[in-house]
């Protein structure tokens, strides 16, 4: 059996997340279907780790094992003609019998986009969040460098959390304006809790408004407490931007 590494971009706004659901269209479950196709046997796509509903990619990586000789090149040609348009796989590669695309990974890069004016985009409105308050960046880059580290992030977990040691470790983050009306968060993390990005970019959010102090945010932080965050900040304007081995 060869085991194919896939790199894979996507728009999740029509999709409920990436794991396989009895009942919702999922990207884990179309693309088991195409490449199941392709390859002309049942196979399972493993990914990297979950996105939530309306969550996307621009670098999933997943895995799948196949007695297929079809070469890489082929396999994203292949699979790319059975996927719907918003579904993309970018790269194939044969990679070792050990490799997971789960387990194997070392860190994971998420950003999230903020449209920050007082008119809607009908453009960016599906991929970012929009804010009509002015944000204060400087601040917000303040707090959001209290994340560096290695953390216990409860107080950013999910409330329909699951039971996972909320331990992890952020290696960077960064906020930067890359159009006048576009503010990007960039954030680089061991792994990450369930909604732990958009509980954190919703908080920090409240900062730039003026509403969080960056000691408070701070507080928040060693909290340990779901209740003393923000709201969570809309799936749309979050992407895994890419995964590290």
């Amino acid at each position: 059996m060869r085991n194919i590494k896939i790199t894979i971009q996507f728009d999740g706004t029509a999709y409920h997340g990436w794991q396989i659901q009895s009942r919702d269209t999922t990207v884990q479950q179309t693309l088991c279907d195409a490449v199941s196709t392709i390859v002309n046997e049942p196979v399972k796509v493993h990914g990297s780790g979950r996105t939530d509903a309306g969550v996307h990619a621009l670098g999933q990586v997943a895995h799948f094992q196949t007695a297929s000789g079809i070469d890489p090149k082929g396999l994203v040609k292949g699979i790319n003609s059975r996927l719907p348009d918003d579904i993309v796989i970018t790269r194939a590669e044969e990679v070792s019998p050990d490799f997971h695309a789960r387990f194997s990974a070392k860190s994971r890069v998420y950003w999230y986009t903020i449209w920050n004016t007082a008119q809607p985009s009908p453009f960016f409105g599906r991929y970012s969040w929009h804010i009509i308050q002015k944000l204060d960046v400087a601040v917000m880059q303040q707090a959001a460098e209290t994340l560096i580290g290695v953390h216990d992030f409860s107080s950013f977990q999910g409330a329909d959390k699951e039971e996972v040691l909320p331990v992890r470790e952020v290696f960077g983050v960064r906020f930067k304006r890359t159009r006048q009306h576009i503010l990007l968060f960039e954030i680089h993390a061991s792994s990450f809790l369930k909604h732990m990005v958009r509980n954190i970019v919703g908080t920090l959010a409240d900062v730039g408004r003026g509403k969080v102090t960056p000691h408070e945010f701070t507080a928040i932080l060693e909290a340990r407490d779901r209740t003393r965050a923000g709201a969570a900040a809309p799936a749309c304007g979050l992407f895994l931007k890419e995964v590290r081995y």
